[in-house]
């Protein structure tokens, strides 16, 4: 009996190209708030939990971050990514990859640290309706990435056990939380994280961009 996978995907760098736009929200987002963060500094720092994020600026800047503080840049964030979105695009191939399982019946989900007011705008160039798709987001999950709980929720939106699961995405918060959670990681450099940087933190295979990964499916058990 052949025991299909099904595939995780992280959304930012993943499946759109939108990393930048984020780094550049969270840069307008700091400044507000006279926080000083080098944008290479922010970078780093995308796809992995606000709480993380909060703590890393704990430490690089020396700030004490309040609630009220963390809310509000949250709130900043959103609204400079917002006038951003117009620039978001699908990273070659991604709609083609997505429509390939679709056909291939190889169940998917889409599962991202992004809150879900931020992450229906970086959707919407994808063609990904959030109300009819699984889509998993930092609102329905105690923790975000490192911590698996967004991909075990999307898992468990699939019925697949995780073991079945490939996770497909760009930095190494997806590659360390597909690790903690007994998955199979697959790293994309269309996020800005280099080679060495995915393999080290637990990916098994590494592409370039999602036309990269559909033209060697057949590596991670997927069907042509």
């Amino acid at each position: 009996m052949r025991i299909e996978p099904v595939f995780l995907f992280d959304l930012d760098g993943t499946l759109v190209d939108s990393v930048y736009q984020h780094v550049l929200a969270w840069k307008e987002a700091l400044d507000a708030e006279g926080i000083e963060l080098s944008v290479w500094r922010i970078h780093r720092k995308i796809g992995m939990s606000g709480g993380l994020f909060t703590n890393q600026l704990l430490r690089e800047t020396g700030l004490e971050i309040s609630e009220e503080r963390v809310a509000r840049l949250r709130g900043l964030h959103a609204a400079a990514y917002r006038k951003l979105a117009p620039q978001v695009r699908p990273l070659p191939g991604a709609r083609e990859l997505l429509a390939w399982l679709t056909e291939a019946e190889i169940p998917w989900a889409i599962a991202t640290s992004a809150h879900m007011d931020t992450a229906v705008v970086t959707l919407k160039p994808l063609g990904v309706d959030p109300d009819s798709m699984p889509v998993v987001t930092r609102d329905q999950v105690k923790y975000a990435k490192p911590d698996p709980d967004l991909f075990l929720a999307a898992a468990a939106r699939l019925d697949a056990p995780i073991e079945r699961a490939l996770v497909v995405g760009d930095s190494i918060w997806d590659m360390l939380a597909a690790q903690r959670c007994g998955a199979l990681g697959i790293g994309l450099l269309s996020g800005g994280y280099g080679l060495d940087e995915l393999r080290y933190s637990g990916a098994f295979r590494v592409y370039d961009d999602p036309r990269d990964l559909l033209s060697h499916i057949d590596e991670v058990a997927g069907r042509r």
